[in-house]
């Protein structure tokens, strides 16, 4: 057994919101979802250094249903489960509330404190509930989530080294005696695991500029432009693109 006692980190703020997309809806007989439906393709998610929007460095999407949601004593469907985890160590269990009205009602269980045992069990302390929708005010347009400091504990368990995780449990109390509980359900498929990799500005405008010249020439080619007139056309195309060809 061993334990791990992570430093404070900065909440993820806009990024829960961009990551979530497809529906898994809590109660009976929940529609299932495959993890690729619920994230970008890949296990690499590119972002730039100077982005003080995204402080964190893995994104794990489930694949399943949410069984039982409730928050406040209230059961509320849900449309989609991810953990994310900090740079500082400060981990998040979060749900995107399935509300047709508000597509940034997102609910997450936070602590910097977590424990793995063997293979089959990952457990994190709860200390903060994290409370986000279209009614919370925005700091650099980005909505800040309503923070309520709180006791709890979530337990993941399954297979982690094969990302097969069987199910999510969770139950908090925060500080006004509201409680919160989720019980997921996985269904099987393999975990998606997305690492966050921060880049440079420089790379990132070489990255794009290598992309458009590789899609360039290929349409020269399906094209079928005469090898004297290739040059001409793949530079046209490229500021066709919005790409400098001195890049």
């Amino acid at each position: 057994m061993r334990r791990y006692r992570f430093p404070s980190v900065s909440t993820l703020v806009c990024l829960v919101v961009s990551a979530f997309a497809g529906p898994v809806q809590a109660g009976p007989a929940p529609p299932r979802v495959s993890a690729l439906d619920m994230a970008e393709p890949g296990t690499l998610v590119r972002v730039a250094a100077a982005d003080d929007n995204f402080d964190i460095d893995m994104i794990v999407t489930f694949s399943g249903k949410c069984a039982t949601f409730r928050a406040a004593g209230q059961s509320l469907p849900c449309r989609a489960m991810k953990y994310f985890h900090g740079q500082g160590g400060r981990a998040y269990f979060t749900i995107a509330i399935d509300d047709p009205t508000d597509k940034g009602h997102i609910l997450s269980f936070s602590g910097e404190k977590a424990r793995r045992e063997k293979n089959d069990l990952y457990e994190l302390t709860i200390d903060q509930m994290l409370l986000n929708s279209k009614d919370r005010p925005r700091v650099n347009a980005v909505r800040v989530p309503l923070v309520k400091p709180a006791n709890g504990i979530c337990r993941q368990s399954g297979d982690i080294e094969k990302k097969l995780i069987t199910a999510v449990s969770c139950t908090a109390t925060d500080k006004d005696g509201l409680k919160y509980e989720l019980e997921f359900e996985a269904d099987g498929q393999p975990a998606l695991v997305q690492t966050i990799v921060r880049e440079s500005a420089d790379l990132a405008k070489r990255r794009k500029r290598l992309r458009a010249l590789t899609i360039c020439r290929r349409k020269a080619v399906e094209a079928e432009i005469m090898p004297r007139d290739s040059t001409s056309y793949i530079i046209q195309c490229l500021e066709d693109g919005g790409v400098a060809v001195d890049e």
